[in-house]
Order: C-alpha cells, then sequence, then structure tokens
C-alpha cells in the first residue's frame, strides 16, 4: 500500500471527525507545506498547515462539501471536490503529496471559477482572524 493510500484513509478519518486541529496535526509532517489558492507564497510548518486546514474545515462545515473522485499516483492525490457557499457553487482540488509513511508533506489547494475563489478568500480571512483572535 502506497503512502498515498494510507495517507487518504487517515485524511478522510480527520475529515469525517470534524477537522480538528489536534487529528490533523497527527497526520501532517513537522515541515510540510500549503499552497492556498488566494496566497501567493506558500505556507510552511505544520501549525500554519493546520491553521489553513482547519479554517477551511470551519468554512466548508455547512458547505455541502463531497469530494467527486480521488486519483492516486505513488504518494500524491488528486481529490476533486464541490461545495456551495452563500449561494456560490465551488468546484476545486485538493492535491497532497503523503510521504512513504503516509503523513501529508505538501498540501495544495486550487478553486475555480473565480467568483468561488473570491467567496472563498473572504470567508477563509474571516476565519482565520476568528481563530487568531481566540488563541
Amino acid at each position: 500500500m502506497s503512502g498515498a493510500h494510507t495517507g487518504l484513509a487517515r485524511w478522510h478519518e480527520v475529515m469525517e471527525g470534524g477537522n480538528a486541529p489536534a487529528a490533523l496535526a497527527a497526520i501532517i509532517t513537522e515541515d510540510a507545506v500549503f499552497h492556498s489558492p488566494v496566497v501567493h507564497t506558500p505556507q510552511h510548518g505544520r501549525a500554519l498547515v493546520v491553521a489553513y486546514l482547519a479554517a477551511a474545515g470551519q468554512v466548508f462545515a455547512d458547505g455541502q462539501f463531497t469530494y467527486q473522485r480521488e486519483i492516486v499516483d505513488g504518494n500524491d492525490a488528486m481529490l476533486e471536490f464541490t461545495a456551495e457557499l452563500d449561494g456560490i457553487y465551488i468546484n476545486g482540488i485538493d492535491l497532497i503529496t503523503f510521504d512513504d509513511d503516509g503523513f501529508i508533506k505538501d498540501f495544495k489547494v486550487m478553486v475555480r471559477p473565480l467568483k468561488a475563489l473570491n467567496k472563498l478568500w473572504e470567508m477563509m480571512a474571516a476565519q482565520l482572524e476568528r481563530a487568531k483572535s481566540q488563541s
């Protein structure tokens, strides 16, 4: 079984469990990198990756988020998703690279259409700000 198959099983378990920060941290490498569709620079380190993924979990909690398909190649996986936020349809992909043990080491999100990207940016910025003020 590849690192991606092991990692995807963990990823889905964490997602189904509510995307809790502690659960996310347990499946992400210390030196992981997150590539946001709206932030131009990669975000380095487990803490930042967890912050972004936990915020996304909150943003999409009521957004009918659904994975439509998965493509796995070695330690890489592409997961296509759909959701709806404030009446705006979102279509995107999570491109995840796992290490050989199935831990996330690189996570890239791409979103379309532009209207959806703008709505996601607005909602993610608000969620990250709320999370920052609570810590």
